[in-house]
């Protein structure tokens, strides 16, 4: 393990905007990516570091059904949640002084890497929640915020997420590389996951953030290759154009599967008395059935909403590598110009309050609706800076300032890619790293152990 890799987590990079991108095209090394199902942040990076399949390593999408707590999570953080040996556990069987910094991948907490960096607010015992980031050590965290500002958490999601939160994640990459010199870096870039979802992979604001992320990413590029470190590229999934939101939730409880509980006039998704209820997640939904007897009638149901292009039993899990005991019993895929909500109300006003804000943690299903400003209020804007105002002053607030219309999502992604054009792409700086052909997902935690062997 003599050769220093750094490894750039491009998320949403496809051959289409890669055209864009003269500084990564400049690789010498491009192949198309595999992906899994779904084809999530957190699935994928999971998969890239064991070599396995979501069956195996237990990560079946970006949050799922805890049953043994009767909760639904999305966005945990602790690192073992994630089953398996990760490369990290390899490579230190060959040399134990190995070191790793992870700048922003997930799962960070927890993880026996030497650096790490990820986002974490500080939750104020007054209900304020203030932009901040976790790191080991310790003092890595001084270190960065001296040089960089604090985290850029209101940039990373959310309705005014944009390039400043990227920027800040290079900027402490090319920092961590400079003065702790890690034989393995891995770094996550997460601008492209924003403008693409709200206007969509066709958008000439695609194109427009491709060519600024090439801009922003290039400095570290530099940086690794002076050292003369192998730089990997790669992506998750592509995004695609969507029009169609699917409400999955809505479906069940017109249908008596799915039950409510009711505080102070707003309705809450109630796991422990439903008999189905759908977490869902992008263009995937997990949808778990209390009783055996319903799957497949819950099935025959789902199976005729338009939207729903299929519907997997335990086989067909099976055959994608999602049988795990996490995953729910059945699992929708969307068609490919449709997506799930996670809204399970059937009137507006009943909503919960966390509904109308950027509140990842609270809302048992993914939620793309957080990356706009209510188009529907003209007084949004100046509410939101009147809620950060507050805040300054030491003000509880709630920052209801998210749309309940699913119509402004204009891109979308968790199913399999149907062209290699929308799928992702694996680039490299060493041009007999991976032979011709695709690469397997499960394919990339040993080609980072061979470009890591030089």
């Amino acid at each position: 393990m003599s050769k220093q890799v750094v490894v750039i987590d491009v998320v949403g990079l496809t051959p289409r905007l890669l055209r864009r991108m003269p500084r990564l095209r400049a690789l010498p090394l491009a192949r198309e990516l595999g992906t899994v199902l779904p084809a999530v942040t957190c699935s994928a990076q999971a998969t890239f570091l064991t070599g396995a399949m979501p069956s195996e390593h237990g990560v079946v999408g970006n949050g799922w059904y805890f049953r043994d707590l009767g909760e639904i999570y999305l966005w945990r953080q602790h690192n073992r949640l994630v089953e398996g040996e990760k490369v990290w556990d390899i490579a230190r069987r060959t040399n134990p002084s190995y070191k790793v910094a992870n700048v922003c991948w997930w799962y960070a907490m927890g993880a026996d890497t030497d650096l790490l960096v990820t986002p974490r607010p500080i939750y104020y015992a007054d209900g304020r929640k203030v932009p901040d980031c976790y790191t080991r050590p310790v003092e890595l965290h001084d270190r960065l915020t001296a040089k960089l500002g604090d985290f850029p958490l209101f940039h990373y999601w959310g309705p005014t997420a944009g390039i400043k939160s990227s920027k800040w994640i290079v900027a402490a990459s090319r920092q961590i590389l400079a003065e702790d010199n890690p034989d393995l870096l891995l770094t996550y870039v997460p601008h492209l996951d924003y403008d693409l979802q709200r206007y969509g992979s066709s958008s000439v604001q695609a194109t427009e953030a491709a060519i600024e992320l090439d801009g922003v990413l290039a400095p570290l590029l530099d940086d690794a290759q002076a050292k003369g470190a192998t730089v990997i590229v790669l992506s998750e999934y592509g995004i695609t154009d969507v029009a169609r939101p699917v409400d999955i939730n809505r479906v069940l409880r017109t249908e008596g599967l799915l039950e409510v509980h009711t505080q102070d006039g707003m309705e809450y998704l109630d796991p422990w008395a439903s008999r189905a209820f759908a977490v869902a997640d992008h263009q995937v939904a997990h949808v778990y059935v209390k009783d055996p007897a319903d799957i497949d009638a819950v099935s025959k149901l789902l199976a005729t909403v338009d939207g729903v292009a299929e519907v997997l039993d335990a086989e067909g899990k099976r055959a994608v590598g999602l049988d795990h005991e996490r995953a729910g019993e059945l699992v929708a895929v969307a068609e490919p110009d449709s997506w799930f909500t996670y809204y399970y109300w059937l009137d507006d006003d009943r909503a919960p309050d966390f509904a109308r804000g950027v509140e990842i943690h609270r809302k048992p299903g993914y939620d793309p609706a957080e990356l706009f400003f209510d188009p529907a209020d003209r007084w949004v804007k100046p509410r939101a800076a009147s809620y950060l105002l507050r805040k300054k002053v030491g003000l509880r607030y709630a920052m209801q300032v998210v749309p309940l219309d699913p119509s402004v999502v204009r891109g979308s992604h968790g199913r399999l890619p149907d062209s290699p054009e929308d799928g992702p792409v694996f680039l490299s700086s060493d041009p007999t790293l991976a032979p011709e052909g695709q690469v397997a997902a499960t394919a990339v935690r040993d080609l980072l152990l061979k470009a890591a062997s030089g």
